[in-house]
């Protein structure tokens, strides 16, 4: 159970909807319509799904995708690189850390989507276009 769901504003029903957030005691749902019966669905259990095809989206590429951070972050020593790999070893553990309002937006922007279904099974997870691509070259 997670307090924050962490991809609000980017989950959606299969109908497009999208999916509000509620909090049942402490812990934090997205809720779904179905049908008018509004299914409250642990937020953890969608973030953590979220997460897991992240890090296996990552994982095709990354060698690529740890350069690009060492990059972005302008260090490129041996504990920086380990920290970044051990923070796409660890990605699941964020459940529940909440994302940045602007960050979700700038996702929602560029056309980041979570759809699922009544049961909280994520059903499609819509990347922006590019997602993460390998040098052609290579």
């Amino acid at each position: 159970m997670a307090r924050t769901a962490m991809f609000a504003g980017l989950v959606f029903d299969e109908a497009g909807d999208p999916a509000e957030i509620a909090f049942v005691g402490e812990n934090a749902c997205y809720v779904v319509d179905d049908d008018d019966f509004l299914r409250h669905i642990d937020a953890a259990q969608v973030d953590r799904a979220v997460l897991r095809f992240l890090r296996e989206q990552v994982e095709d590429n990354r060698e690529i995708a740890v350069q690009s951070m060492l990059e972005m972050m302008g260090q490129d020593d041996v504990f920086t690189k380990a920290a970044v790999e051990s923070s796409i070893n660890n990605m699941e553990d964020a459940v529940g850390q909440p994302i940045p309002e602007d960050a979700r937006q700038w996702l929602g922007m560029l056309g980041f989507k979570i759809i699922i279904d009544v049961h909280g099974n994520v059903v499609d997870v819509q990347m922006p276009a590019g997602g993460i691509v390998g040098d052609e070259d290579e």
